[in-house]
């Protein structure tokens, strides 16, 4: 249900306009007491030949309905809505299945890569953005419609790794990997480069086990298949206290035999050309400068990889639309990228996007894994369980299953945290300020979600189970009760679901679902501080628990989009 549609459904019949134009032209008043939409009729002005003010004073008559009361204030015609009808039937819809979830995605496929760490390194704070971001949107997306399908594209190849075994090899030894195979691996990875200021010799044998890892070299192999798989091990347990998953795990190494017949295609096309050795896509049309496919020395380079990639996505595993949940700082590739596989011809490239997000600093610092500057997920993790857990302490000493919650708490607070910023912004995260459970924050909307679930219980207990078996039936015959400003703030916010969903989706924005998820928590807070719920009268109760109950049916879900549980108790 939108206002705004049945307002404009009905001047249609009223103006010359289209309901497209109205809809353009209706606004929501600043001040509340003109009404909930306003209609300004100065755009009728020349075309009706009479002044704004003459034509809302003419026409207010003519756009009255059953719906709402009309009156002309000056240029406007305001529109205040019956509460209780339109209350009515909106839960009616409810019932009836129309709950007017946007279905925008017509079945589309959509390949959304995300998360994709390194392997042999450590999963830091930073990599939560990509991960949770990417998360948010394969179910954002989903619920309005597209076919979802989520690529972990794994850092497992490149120079890197001949580093690692030179390192390994070296002073593999010191380091006792079995306990945390990441963190030793990341001592390596630091000292290895500590060393090679003053031992230029350590790239140079780097350098030859890359050479051998490319050749196939067995031993090379063994210890590179040995990082994939502590690595492997240590993410899985991060997705895991996440509730990340994916449908496929494809490293980079998984498109090696695919880069040649990718490069191969490009030289077939008359697109490629030699610049100081290398060979190249020009894009000087673009102003942009050229796109790196060969090497001089003749070895590719990850935007050969990454075409591989995008025809792999597109060809094989059938995507209609290809997203890529990487930092800003590789807008330059992508724009590059897609580029190029417009020059090939392919119509798809104009469906490929970059999803791009601003670094994450913790306390302000920057994180830099060659500097040892990392900050563990886990540790990040721990410790806001831990602080959640230090909350319910205060809150709810009693409280069964407190790990549980505070794990749910602690979490939750973290990646809503990361979501309600704009993705496009720097996050400087602070855990004390994201595990709070007043303002803006997860544990906020977590804590008003398990407020509502308590006032439906405590209905049960103090008024039956038929009670709460009215609350989840027909519709109360009369929502007088609730029409009053705090149930109806509530209310307009309930109904603003779909938009905000539809909103997230188009602009690949989660912040938008989450700015509305503490919205409608604050909506509800006010409606529940300021209305007598448990009053004895039974149509004015059972009204007040059925807007309380779906307010905590759009905090649980929104919540479940984001990736962030919603417990019954805190």
């Amino acid at each position: 249900m939108s206002f705004m549609k049945l307002v404009a459904q009905k001047l249609q019949t009223v103006f010359p306009l289209s309901e497209e134009e109205l809809l353009l032209a209706l606004e929501t008043p600043a001040n509340e007491a003109f009404g909930d939409v306003a209609f300004p009729c100065f755009i009728l002005a020349k075309k009706l030949k009479r002044s704004p003010q003459q034509i809302a004073a003419e026409f207010a008559p003519l756009a009255a309905s059953d719906w709402w009361s009309v009156h002309a204030e000056g240029p406007y015609l305001n529109f205040k809505m019956n509460r209780p009808r339109l209350m009515k039937r909106w839960f009616d819809e409810q019932l009836s299945g129309n709950g007017g979830t946007p279905s925008v995605g017509g079945g589309k496929r959509v390949i959304i890569d995300m998360s994709s760490p390194n392997i042999a390194k450590p999963f830091g704070i930073g990599h939560l953005r990509s991960t949770m971001i990417g998360h948010a949107l394969y179910r954002i997306l989903r619920k309005v419609g597209y076919e979802t399908v989520s690529v972990n594209h794994l850092g497992d190849w490149g120079t890197q790794f001949g580093k690692m075994i030179a390192a390994h090899l070296e002073w593999g030894h010191e380091i006792v990997a079995a306990d945390d195979p990441i963190k030793a691996y990341l001592a390596l990875y630091v000292k290895f480069h500590e060393e090679a200021k003053s031992r230029p010799e350590l790239e140079l044998q780097a350098r030859e086990w890359f050479a051998r890892l490319e050749a196939g070299d067995s031993q090379a192999l063994a210890y590179w298949n040995q990082f994939i798989s502590d690595s492997k091990t240590e993410f899985q347990k991060l997705y895991d206290r996440l509730g990340v998953h994916f449908d496929y795990v494809l490293g980079e190494s998984f498109y090696n035999d695919k880069m040649d017949a990718a490069a191969d295609e490009l030289e077939r096309l008359g697109l490629l050309e030699e610049s100081d050795g290398a060979m190249v896509v020009r894009l000087d049309e673009e102003e942009l400068p050229p796109c790196i496919i060969k090497k001089s020395d003749g070895a590719s380079i990850y935007a050969t990889r990454d075409l591989a990639t995008a025809l792999y996505r597109h060809d094989v595993m059938k995507g209609d639309q290809l997203l890529y949940v990487v930092g800003s700082e590789q807008s330059l590739h992508f724009r590059q990228l897609f580029l190029v596989l417009d020059r090939m011809g392919k119509p798809w490239a104009k469906q490929c996007k970059h999803v791009p997000f601003g670094l994450m600093r913790l306390n302000g610092q920057k994180m830099s894994t060659r500097k040892g500057q990392v900050v563990f997920l886990e540790d990040v993790l721990d410790e806001a369980v831990r602080h959640a857990l230090l909350k319910i302490n205060e809150k709810n000493p009693n409280l069964e299953r407190k790990l549980e919650v505070a794990e749910a708490v602690g979490i939750g607070a973290v990646v809503f945290g990361d979501l309600k910023h704009s993705r496009i912004l720097e996050v400087d995260f602070n855990i004390a300020d994201t595990v709070n459970f007043e303002g803006e924050t997860g544990p906020y909307v977590q804590y008003s979600y398990a407020r509502i679930q308590s006032l439906l219980r405590k209905a049960a207990r103090q008024y039956g189970d038929h009670s709460a078996g009215e609350i989840n039936g027909t519709s109360p015959s009369d929502f007088t009760a609730v029409s009053s400003d705090y149930g109806w703030q509530l209310f307009k916010k309930l109904i603003a679901y779909p938009e905000a969903l539809r909103q997230a989706a188009e602009r690949l924005e989660p912040s938008l679902l989450t700015r509305y998820l503490i919205d409608l928590a604050q909506s509800f807070n006010r409606f529940y501080h300021h209305e007598r719920i448990m009053t004895d009268n039974a149509e004015d109760r059972q009204a007040k628990l059925k807007l309380a109950k779906a307010a905590g049916q759009r905090l649980q879900e929104g919540l479940q989009l984001l990736g962030v549980q919603a417990p019954e108790e805190i």
